[in-house]
């Protein structure tokens, strides 16, 4: 059982970081101004998909974290 908790916990903490990373680059995708970030020119509103994706891997990250 033991187990199965260090793998939430890993787990957990894995999607909030990632969570985390996607959130940043959306913000700075927001505030570029259409300029390439990474590779990729991302406009005002498309970069509310990857802010909505981060929000939902941060949440469910610290939910995992926080029930194991």
């Amino acid at each position: 059982m033991e187990n199965r908790t260090n793998f939430r916990r890993f787990f957990g903490a894995s999607l909030t970081i990632l969570g985390v990373v996607v959130i940043l680059f959306a913000l700075i995708a927001f505030l570029s101004n259409k300029k390439p970030i990474l590779g990729l020119t991302v406009s005002k509103a498309e970069s509310a998909a990857p802010f909505i994706v981060g929000m939902i891997f941060l949440i469910t990250g610290v939910n995992l974290v926080r029930e194991s």
